[in-house]
């Protein structure tokens, strides 16, 4: 191994280390509340390392939400090449999507207030669009679902990215008020009997006859 290629391994090293600690003190304290001091203190480095890596707290809190984003895509694009009727395909997406949602509920929450906030504005230009790509690509796979089953008959003939935005926006919504529910009464766990009914009724909203 090179001496480039072992300092490039270290700084990927200490960039998971930074996101990684992010992670436990967003969690801790929230966006709000948290500071590069406490991320640093937390990865047990200095705060003028962390700059090296990011450049504030909203493009590392964004950082978080690129391994959501990528396990999303590779999800649907699973399904997408699964051959199987078009109404069994949207079965697995949407086991696709509590399987996202299962694989890091606290960074998918944080990535949907991302989506809706001025943070993006923060961003360096090749992490916003990073971010930009993936959640385009992510939208093309679930719309190229929807667009099997248009062409099978089975769907009403409404544009396929439409229904994926529509879909999303139902998985987003969701996820986001059954989170906000639980802050308020931890007992309160309803997200997958109410995602079940909100793709049920989805689906027979979309399916002809």
């Amino acid at each position: 191994m090179g001496i480039q290629e072992r300092k490039e391994r270290e700084k990927e090293r200490r960039r998971q280390q930074i996101i990684v600690a992010a992670k436990r003190v967003f969690s801790q304290k929230g966006f709000n509340k948290a500071t590069m001091e406490d991320i640093a203190k937390e990865a047990e480095l200095s705060p003028g390392t962390l700059y090296l890596y990011f450049k504030n707290k909203e493009e590392l809190y964004a950082s978080l939400s690129l391994r959501i984003l990528q396990y999303l895509h590779i999800r649907v694009e699973h399904v997408n090449k699964e051959v199987m009727p078009p109404e069994e395909k949207i079965d697995a997406l949407m086991e696709a999507m509590y399987d996202v949602y299962d694989f890091d509920p606290l960074i998918i929450i944080n990535m949907f207030h991302l989506q809706s906030s001025e943070t993006l504005k923060n961003l360096s230009p090749q992490l916003l669009t990073e971010i930009k790509d993936l959640s385009s690509k992510s939208i093309g796979a679930i719309a190229t679902i929807f667009e099997g089953g248009i062409q099978s008959g089975l769907f009403v003939e409404k544009h396929p990215t439409a229904l994926a935005d529509i879909f999303w926006s139902l998985f987003s919504g969701v996820v986001l008020w059954e989170a906000s529910k639980k802050i308020i009464n931890a007992e309160k766990d309803y997200l997958k009997p109410t995602l079940k009914a909100a793709f049920e009724i989805f689906r027979k909203g979309i399916t002809k006859g």
